[in-house]
């Protein structure tokens, strides 16, 4: 049996981690296909038409902002939320390449 080492970039494989945990959450999901829909839209916007708790989702969003999925934009007492499709297509791309396609 052939030995072959195996490294790993830690940095690199952590990002990845929490990019992939941020997207593998159904309500995360939810909410980034609502914020496609309407491009840039308010927090307040998010929660009020989802029928979610404000608590619920801003725990969501951060999740979602710190693996830089969505850009915050604050706008007076609003934070305007859109999504990074920049980062979103580097992770499609990514897991069609791990999975063949």
């Amino acid at each position: 049996m052939r030995k072959t080492k195996v490294t790993f970039d830690n940095e690199k494989l952590h990002v990845s981690c929490e990019l992939m945990r941020a997207l593998a959450h159904p309500l995360r999901l939810k909410i980034l296909e609502f914020i496609d829909k309407n491009d840039c839209i308010h927090v307040n916007k998010i929660y009020n038409t989802l029928k979610l708790e404000q608590s619920i989702t801003s725990q969501h969003l951060r999740i979602l902002r710190l693996a830089g999925v969505v850009d915050a934009n604050r706008d007076g007492k609003y934070i305007h939320y859109s999504i990074n499709y920049d980062i979103v297509e580097r992770a499609k791309r990514a897991v069609s390449r791990y999975l063949g396609k």
